[in-house]
C-alpha cells in the first residue's frame, strides 16, 4: 500500500497539476487568441518557441531553468536583489517549470478552437453592437469550450507524469518538491517494487480517467452539434 510519504508526493503532484493548469488557462487564453488573430508575418516564430518543449529533452529545459532560477541566475539573481527567494528547490519554481514545459498542451488545442470558430460569429456580433470583449466572453468563450475542455485535460495530465524538469528544479525534496514520478523512481531504485506498482497504478488510473472524460465530452458534443 501507499506510505504517508507516497501520499504527500501524490498530493504534491496534484496539486502543482492543479496550480499550473489554472495558471496555463489564464496565460494561455490571450496567448492562443493573438496567435489565432494576428497577421504578424512572423507569429511563426512565436509558436516555435511556445511547441519547443514538445521536442526539447526535458532535461535539457529542466537544466537552463534551474540556471536561471538558480540565486546566480537572471531570474533568481533579481529575487535576491530585491529580498526575495530563489525559485530553484521549491514548489513555486516547479510551477515556472511546469507552466513552462505544459504550455503547448494547453495553448495548442485553445488555438485550434479559436481558428474553428472563423471570423463569422464575431462579424456578427460586432453587427449587434457588441465590443471586443463582449464578443469574446459571450460568443468565443462558448464555442471554444471544447478547446478550453482538452487543453485543461491535457494540461493537468502532461504536470502529472513530469519528471526530468521538476526533478532538476525542485532536487527531489521529500515533502517539499517530491513528485509522484520521483518517488516512483525512488522506490525502483530500492528495489520496492510493490510501493512502485501501486503510485503507477494511481497515475495510470487517474491519467486514464481524464483522457475518458475528454473524449466522452468531445464525443457529446459531436453529438449535440449533428443534431
Amino acid at each position: 500500500m501507499l506510505s504517508s510519504s507516497d501520499f504527500s508526493a501524490l498530493w504534491l503532484t496534484l496539486e502543482l497539476a492543479s496550480v499550473t493548469t489554472a495558471i496555463l488557462l489564464v496565460i494561455g487564453t490571450p496567448l492562443a487568441w493573438w496567435l489565432t488573430r494576428t497577421r504578424w508575418r512572423f507569429k511563426f516564430v512565436v509558436e516555435a518557441l511556445v511547441a519547443l518543449p514538445l521536442v526539447l529533452p526535458p532535461t535539457v529545459l529542466g537544466f537552463y531553468l534551474l540556471i536561471t532560477l538558480s540565486p546566480n541566475g537572471v531570474i533568481g539573481g533579481a529575487l535576491n536583489a530585491l529580498g526575495l527567494p530563489a525559485l530553484s528547490f521549491t514548489f513555486a519554481g516547479l510551477v515556472v517549470g511546469s507552466v513552462i514545459y505544459s504550455l503547448p498542451f494547453v495553448v495548442q488545442p485553445l488555438q485550434q478552437a479559436f481558428t474553428h470558430i472563423g471570423a463569422r460569429p464575431l462579424e456578427v456580433a460586432a453587427t449587434l453592437g457588441a465590443t471586443p470583449l463582449d464578443t469574446f466572453f459571450t460568443v468565443v468563450l462558448p464555442l471554444a469550450r471544447r478547446g478550453y475542455i482538452t487543453g485543461a485535460v491535457l494540461g493537468f495530465a502532461h504536470t502529472l507524469g513530469e519528471f526530468g524538469v521538476v526533478l532538476m528544479i525542485g532536487g527531489n525534496i521529500p515533502g517539499k518538491t517530491q513528485l509522484a514520478s520521483m518517488a516512483i523512481y525512488d522506490h525502483v531504485e530500492a528495489v520496492e517494487y510493490t510501493q512502485a506498482h501501486w503510485l503507477s497504478a494511481c497515475l495510470l488510473i487517474l491519467s486514464l480517467v481524464l483522457l475518458i472524460g475528454v473524449y466522452a465530452l468531445n464525443r457529446r458534443f459531436d453529438v449535440v452539434r449533428a443534431r
